[in-house]
């Protein structure tokens, strides 16, 4: 990470990708040529706190002994601005180094609680800009834009925050996308380096985010919240603070907030309280509470996801199948990659334990890949209790499930 991440020279500056514990990049394989497996990505979003104006900014992550292919945009940023970075890996464990010895705090950049690492994702100065969305919406500075009505179905839109389509994990990895070349270089991709780059291809970070923004509200006739990319000459892109801010405007009880059993928030596999929260709060996300555990508790997120994903999915199949999928070795469209995910997210946070039942049935190919699936509908009631030995049957997220290749 860059001495002064939050600046716009910081910004501008390339982070580093190389591999663990002295590992080459080449050794560990830990290479933006690798990105489908071991890619990392980040993302910016600014506020302008004299205006409520938001922006976006995706710095660029080179693999460590290389140099861009172009040069990254150097953004103008607002006087009074205050910038959030987001940090997405498509590997399993990604840790923030910085650059020169004070550069995280210069950051406000965590990457998990106490050595006990998040996991894919990472956050610089989150739970600030959060809290200074939150004032500014109170004064009527900021508005953000209401995630709107499905042409399709005639419901509302939904959020990151929507248990129709959240996975284990709500909210986690960037919308980022970069260009690669065939020498192992990237670029920002903007319409500049796209042309001066003919033989560079898109890479993305596998990303709930994306799985809404870039599939899912196209497949429903809905929009995500937009903003100016200051590293794409303007034109308007996503992020995933401002698919937090909309989902804090937009979404209807019950909300989904990231739960206990999420393994990105546990430390050496039991419940964190504490690691929990340093998560939430660094995507907007509030605290643990009693009011909130009553819909976001292990149990009762397992039995939301469940209950309410099964019949989205089911009364939406006509509208998702033509959709294209996220990753075809997951499901051959976006209806059976949506459904099949389900199912793995319902293992991955070990609903069974709480009494409930996988409310998904897949057909799947000779390579693994979901080509039908049927979901029964029949509400269920999650036991309250914790599950005894819950640490030794924690499913570890699978990293490889939201990588969309090729997009």
């Amino acid at each position: 990470m860059p001495a002064k991440p939050l600046t716009a020279r910081g910004l501008s500056t390339p982070w580093q990708l190389t591999g663990p514990d002295g590992q080459s990049p080449e050794a560990s394989g830990c290479t933006e040529a690798n990105a489908a497996s071991l890619g990392a990505f980040v993302q910016a979003t600014i506020l302008n706190r004299s205006t409520g104006a938001l922006s976006v900014y995706e710095p660029l992550v080179i693999t460590e002994g290389t140099t861009p292919a172009v040069a990254p945009v150097v953004p103008k940023l607002p006087r009074n601005s205050i910038v959030t970075i987001d940090v997405g890996f498509n590997g399993t464990d990604l840790t923030q180094v910085g650059a020169t010895r004070r550069a995280l705090r210069q950051g406000s950049c965590v990457d998990g609680l106490h050595g006990s690492v998040f996991g894919q994702v990472s956050f610089c100065n989150g739970t600030a800009f959060f809290r200074a969305a939150r004032r500014l919406e109170a004064r009527g500075k900021l508005v953000v834009e209401s995630a709107g009505t499905s042409t399709v179905n005639g419901k509302p839109c939904p959020t990151t925050r929507d248990f129709s389509i959240v996975d284990q994990d709500p909210s986690d990895n960037v919308t980022t996308t970069y260009l690669l070349t065939p020498s192992g270089q990237t670029a920002q991709n903007n319409a500049r380096n796209t042309s001066a780059l003919p033989g560079a291809t898109q890479i993305s970070n596998g990303s709930d985010n994306a799985l809404l923004d870039v599939f899912v509200d196209p497949a429903l006739g809905c929009k995500p919240l937009e903003a100016p990319d200051l590293s794409a000459g303007g034109a308007m892109g996503t992020s995933q603070a401002l698919d937090e801010l909309s989902a804090a405007k937009s979404q209807a009880a019950p909300v989904a907030l990231v739960p206990e059993n999420d393994e990105m928030v546990a430390v050496n596999n039991e419940f964190s309280a504490a690691k929990t929260n340093l998560y939430r709060s660094n995507v907007g996300q509030p605290a643990l509470s009693r009011a909130n555990n009553a819909v976001d508790s292990p149990a009762k997120f397992c039995q939301n996801m469940v209950n309410i994903q099964s019949v989205f999915l089911n009364d939406n199949e006509a509208a998702l199948t033509p959709g294209r999928s996220p990753v075809p070795t997951v499901g051959d469209n976006l209806f059976t990659f949506m459904a099949n995910r389900l199912s793995m997210s319902f293992d991955n946070l070990s609903c069974g334990s709480y009494g409930l039942k996988n409310p998904v049935t897949v057909t799947l190919d000779g390579s693994g890949a979901a080509t039908g699936a049927t979901l029964d509908t029949t509400q269920q009631t999650a036991n309250p209790n914790p599950p005894p030995g819950w640490h030794h049957r924690m499913g570890r997220h699978d990293h490889k499930l939201m990588n969309p290749s090729g997009e």
